[in-house]
Formats: structure tokens, sequence, C-alpha cells
């Protein structure tokens, strides 16, 4: 008879795992269709198109300010950082002002995923939108590296660690300047503020020239991964190119994380999370009942920011919050 009840729990148990096992891959799927819904659209499909135009030009222009015409001279002189600062600066302000209204003007893996983390685009978009800053970027340098003599290309603008410091040093400083750059953007782009007043692009381009003037010397100053890749895969030169993706994109997402969640979060969400949990007699936190609530137990990641968006942001063309760089 016990033989007979434990063949009948282990039965019930298997039934159990199938049954699991089932919904779950009904909840991926249908995960994965939501994540998807609405990409396969005009409106997304331009707001792309202007990621990879925007960071085409954004290279392109950028990496021209780096060449040396003065190389074939005798005593050609230094680079001239300043120049090089500015170009790269107001490169991205321009282009911030012609595409933010179109495709929120990332034109920066580090940026695009500081905005997947605050829930401000999702993942499926992210993705392509990468994909197409890093296109532009090749594409850029390509047409650059086209048009330049071979004897004035020197290192094309190819970041390098300078050899006084370790790699990991060259990550923390990029981690910094892309931290600096992106609090800027969340910053800038922050419908709550009431204060902001002059131009958000060019305050986001005075962070990316100040990046400059300051890492040149230690890291080349990419805080943009896409930007490090296009001449990258031109010259065919990687080294240490791991620092230029970890370092920004860490950076990009303790801003966002920090600016987001800390120093300015949503009142309606942070309303909404504290209603998660109360204080019992005992004076301990106990989770309460949420039926009454906005969030679900389990739930927490799935708050319906589009009702928040919509009353208090303004939208690109692909529904997505403004944001820049």
């Amino acid at each position: 008879m016990n033989d007979d009840i434990s063949q009948s729990a282990g039965t019930e148990r298997h039934r159990t795992r199938t049954y699991i096992r089932r919904v779950l891959s009904w909840c991926n799927s249908l995960g994965i269709m939501v994540a998807f819904k609405g990409i396969w659209t005009k409106d997304f499909w331009r707001a792309v198109s202007a990621e990879y135009l925007a960071t085409l030009f954004f290279t392109l222009l950028g990496l021209g300010s780096t060449i040396n015409w003065s190389a074939g001279q005798e005593k050609p002189p230094p680079a001239d950082l300043v120049l090089i600062s500015l170009c790269f600066g107001l490169s991205i302000a321009t282009m911030v002002q012609c595409f933010g209204h179109i495709s929120g003007g990332h034109i920066n893996p580090a940026v695009t995923a500081a905005m997947v983390v605050t829930r401000k685009l999702s993942l499926a978009k992210a993705v392509f939108y990468v994909v197409a800053q890093c296109l532009g970027a090749i594409t850029g340098a390509g047409i650059l590296y086209l048009v330049t003599p071979a004897a004035v290309r020197g290192s094309f603008g190819v970041t390098a660690v300078n050899s006084n410091i370790s790699v990991g040093h060259a990550l923390v400083v990029e981690l910094l300047i892309t931290f600096e750059l992106v609090f800027t953007v969340f910053a800038t782009c922050d419908p709550k503020r009431t204060d902001l007043g002059g131009s958000a692009s060019l305050a986001i381009g005075l962070a990316v020239t100040i990046g400059h003037l300051f890492a040149i010397p230690y890291t080349g100053a990419s805080m943009n991964p896409a930007r490090s890749f296009g001449p990258a895969v031109v010259t065919l030169n990687f080294q240490n190119h791991w620092a230029y993706w970890l370092g920004p994109i860490l950076g990009g997402i303790l801003a966002a994380g920090l600016y987001e969640y800390l120093y300015c979060p949503d009142p309606v969400i942070k309303k909404r999370l504290k209603q998660v949990f109360q204080k019992d007699p005992s004076g301990k936190y106990k989770e309460v009942e949420t039926d009454d609530l906005a969030i679900k137990p389990g739930s927490i990641h799935n708050i319906d920011l589009e009702k928040a968006e919509k009353k208090d942001s303004p939208r690109d063309s692909t529904g997505e919050v403004l944001s820049s760089v």
C-alpha cells in the first residue's frame, strides 16, 4: 500500500512539473511577443535608421578631428586636444538636436543600456538601437578611412590606453566620464523638473566636451562603445577593446540608477513601492496583501510606466520617452 502511495505521489509530482514547464514555456513565448510588439512599424524603423545615421555622422565628424594633416612634416605638431574635444562635443549636440525627436537621440550604447535599466526603453528595441549605432559607427569610420590619405591617418582615432596606466585604471576613467555624461542626460531631460532652461542638447554636448578634455590623455575618451567600435573594426585594432564597452556601460547604468531611483525618483512609482511593505504591530516590516494595490507580489518589475510617461513625459514618434545621446 505504501508503494502505491509513493508511486501515486511521484506521478503527481511529475504531472505538476510538466504543467509548470508548459506554463513557463507559454509565459516565455508571451513575453517575447510582448517585447517585440510594435517594432515592426514604420515609426520604429524610422527611429532605428535615425540612430544609424546620427551615429554615422557623429563618428565621421569626431574621428575627422583626430586626423593630423601635418603628419608629413619634419616636426609635426601634437594633436590639438581642445579641437578634438570641441568637435566631439559639438557633433553630439548637433546630432541630438537633429534626431532627438525621432529616436530619442541616444547615439551611444551606454545611454541605450541606461534607458533599458530605468524602463524607458524595451530590451527588444534596445537591441536594434545598439546594432544600428554600431553599424553607423562602422560606416562613418569606413567613409573617413576611404577619403583620408594613408600618410595622415595615423592611429585613425582608435581609442587606446595610455602606456603609463593599467587597463583597470582606464576602465575606471571610462566609467567616470560616462557616468558624468549619462547623469547629465537624465538631469537635462527630466520631465519632472520645472527649473530647466536653455538647450538640453548643448548641455549634453558640453558634458561630452568636458569628458574629452579630461580623459583623452588617459584613454582617448571614448564615453561611447560604438565610437570605439567603428574605427577598431576598420583598422582591425581591438587592443583592450573590452574596456571601452564595459566601462561606459557600467558608468551609464550606475548614473541612470542613482538618478532615477535615489536622487530624483518618480513620486508615483515611489508611492507604489512603499505600499508593498508596511509595519506590523511589532514594528517589523512585513509584506502586506496587495489585492487593492497597483503592484502584485512578484510583479514589481511589471510596473506600468506608460501611464506615468504619457502624463509627464514628451514622447517621440516611436512612443519612447525623449532622451538624448
